[in-house]
């Protein structure tokens, strides 16, 4: 595991150096060139990234709903990402977004967005993403004494009154894989989607894994993760990614450091601290 580590970053560090070695070449791109230093980046603000997050933010994504602590997965990706990339910490500024204002078209206000964004092709036509930093899986929540809690199949949730926040990939998953007999109620974000659980509205919700872990371990009580769901049509993973304005010239600058991040385990290291918990969930079959 060492050695394959080691190959990875020695790939992922000459990846650089030719992207970024090439500013005296007239035939090179601008997103070669902007790679060299903080100062040639395209920055909304010379010399700061500025980064968008939700409102509010939660565990295990961050922590007591503050980026700047570096604490929770998708913080601490970020100050790595930034670091990579030639920032100190104090040069990182954050601001607060809605999620559907995000993927919505047009000029953003950010270097780049982070909050648990699938990348989709049906999101890149209208905004950009960097290369994936997590693979998530989408599971079910249910209270322990749940009728529903013991599913084995996608089939046994047929009957169950499902939530999910809008525009999330986790309602994608109730409409095209679980597909239930009651449409599922939609909720304006997060919040409200727990606070439907929690008064007793919905017979459960669908979550990432590691969101589901953190609330059946310290939000809920007596509930229980039933399972993951099959990927939907049995395609490629869920990938999350940064989020950009559409023509961003800072995407191949980010994915460079992910690619070195990905290639000394730095990345891995970050996801045992804070994704890896609560054992192995089964999954459910179609």
């Amino acid at each position: 595991m060492k050695l394959t580590r080691l190959v990875g970053l020695l790939l992922a560090l000459a990846m650089v150096a030719a992207a970024c070695g090439g500013g005296d070449d007239d035939g090179a791109t601008g997103g070669d060139a902007a790679c060299g230093s903080v100062g040639d980046l395209d920055l909304k603000v010379d010399g700061k990234l500025t980064v968008a997050t939700g409102e509010p933010v939660f565990p295990p994504w961050m922590i007591e709903d503050d980026p700047t602590n570096q604490q929770g997965f998708e913080s601490a990706i970020v100050y790595a990402v930034a670091e990579q990339m030639g920032f100190g910490a104090d040069d990182v500024d954050w601001v607060r977004t809605g999620f559907d204002e995000a993927i919505a078209p047009g000029p953003k206000d950010y270097d780049f967005n982070i909050q648990q964004f699938s990348i989709t092709p049906e999101r890149e036509e209208i905004v950009d993403f960097s290369e994936g930093y997590y693979i998530a899986e989408q599971a079910v929540i249910t209270a322990a004494d749940s009728p529903f809690n013991g599913a084995t199949s996608v089939a046994d949730l047929k009957d169950a009154v499902l939530g999910a926040a809008i525009g999330t990939i986790s309602l994608d998953y109730i409409e095209g894989v679980i597909d239930p007999t009651t449409a599922p109620p939609v909720f304006n974000d997060s919040s409200a989607a727990t606070a439907a659980y929690e008064a007793g509205q919905i017979d459960g919700l669908v979550v990432d894994l590691p969101t589901a872990f953190f609330l059946v371990a310290v939000q809920f009580e007596d509930a229980a993760i039933i399972g993951v769901l099959p990927r939907v049509g049995g395609g490629e993973p869920e990938q999350l990614g940064m989020l950009f304005e559409d023509g961003s010239g800072l995407v191949e600058c980010v994915n460079e450091a992910l690619r070195t991040l990905h290639g000394n385990g730095a990345i891995e290291a970050i996801e045992d601290e804070w994704l890896t918990d609560g054992g192995d969930i089964p999954s459910l079959s179609e």
